[in-house]
C-alpha cells in the first residue's frame, strides 16, 4: 500500500467512527507539526490561512496545491485540501482539480458552489449538483479513491435559506459526495437539523458557531467531523498584530505570553 493509500484509507475510517473527527486547519509545514505534535488525527489545509500568508485575500490555484503538498510532506497524518470552488464555473474543468490534490498528497477534497463572484455569489442548483457529480466520479476515477467533500456556501454569502441549504446538500449526496459541509451553521439546533436531513458524514466549522458548543455536544447529535476553517490563522494574525501595536508604542509586555522555545522545537525537525 502506497503512503498516499494508507493515508487515504485512514482518512475515510476516521469518518466511520462513532465520535466526531477533529480537522484543524494549519496554514504552512511548522502549524502542521505542532498539530500532528498535539496529537491530532488528520489535517485539513485553509484556503483563507494560505491567501493571507501571501499577504492577499485569495490564494491561487498553484498556492493551494503547492501548500496542500507542503502540508502533506510536513507529518504522516492524511490531509484534506480546501479547493475552493476549483478555479472553474465549468463541472469537468473545476473536476480537474481533485486529481491535482491527489497528485499533491491529499487524501481529501471540497469543493464548493460560491462562485467567487460578489455580483452572483452561488452556482445556481442545477450547475452546483453538475460540479459535485463531475467531482465525484474524477475522485472515483483515481487510482486511490479521494475522500469528497461538497459545500453549501449560502449561510456564508446573504442567503438565509437553510431549507435551500439543506436541499442543495441533499442533492450533493446524491450526486455522490461523501461528507458534506454547510458553512456557516451557527446554533446547534441548525447543525442538528442538516445531520438529521442527510446520510453522509456532516463536517461542522466552529469558525462561523456558537463558541460554547462542545465536542461532546456535536458527538451527541451526530456531528462526524470538525473543523475550524481559517479561525487558527486570524487567532495568530491577531495575536502579531496586537503584539506589534504594543511594541510600536514602546512598550513589550507581550514577551510575557509568548510560547517558550521548549514548547515549540520538538515538533520541529534540525
Amino acid at each position: 500500500m502506497t503512503d498516499r493509500a494508507s493515508k487515504a484509507a485512514r482518512f475515510q475510517e476516521l469518518h466511520r467512527r462513532p465520535e466526531p473527527l477533529l480537522l484543524p486547519n494549519p496554514w504552512d509545514v511548522g502549524t502542521a507539526r505542532l498539530l500532528a505534535a498535539l496529537g491530532f488525527e488528520a489535517l485539513g489545509t485553509t484556503s483563507l490561512g494560505v491567501a493571507n500568508s501571501h499577504g492577499r485575500r485569495r490564494a491561487s490555484r498553484r498556492e493551494i496545491l503547492d501548500n496542500c503538498r507542503a502540508i502533506d510532506q510536513a507529518t504522516p497524518l492524511p490531509v484534506n485540501a480546501d479547493l475552493e470552488n476549483g478555479f472553474a464555473d465549468d463541472p469537468d474543468e473545476a473536476a480537474e482539480m481533485i486529481a491535482e490534490a491527489a497528485a499533491h498528497g491529499a487524501a481529501g477534497a471540497s469543493i464548493e458552489d460560491a462562485t467567487g463572484d460578489r455580483r452572483r455569489p452561488i452556482y445556481d442548483f442545477d450547475l452546483a449538483v453538475e460540479r459535485v457529480r463531475a467531482a465525484a466520479e474524477a475522485a472515483r476515477a483515481l487510482p486511490v479513491p479521494l475522500l469528497l467533500t461538497a459545500r453549501a456556501e449560502n449561510l456564508l454569502h446573504g442567503v438565509d435559506d437553510l431549507d435551500d441549504t439543506i436541499r442543495r446538500l441533499q442533492a450533493f449526496q446524491d450526486a455522490g459526495a461523501d461528507v458534506l459541509y454547510a458553512p456557516g451553521l451557527r446554533t446547534l439546533e441548525q447543525m442538528r437539523t442538516v445531520v438529521s436531513s442527510v446520510d453522509r458524514p456532516v463536517n461542522v466549522v466552529m469558525g462561523f458557531a456558537d463558541p460554547s458548543i462542545t465536542l461532546d455536544q456535536l458527538g451527541e447529535i451526530g456531528v462526524r467531523r470538525v473543523s475550524i476553517g481559517g479561525a487558527l490563522s486570524r487567532l495568530a494574525l491577531r495575536a502579531f498584530v496586537d503584539g506589534a501595536r504594543e511594541m510600536r508604542e514602546g512598550r513589550f509586555g507581550f514577551v510575557a505570553d509568548i510560547a517558550p522555545m521548549s514548547d515549540l522545537l520538538p515538533a520541529f525537525e534540525e
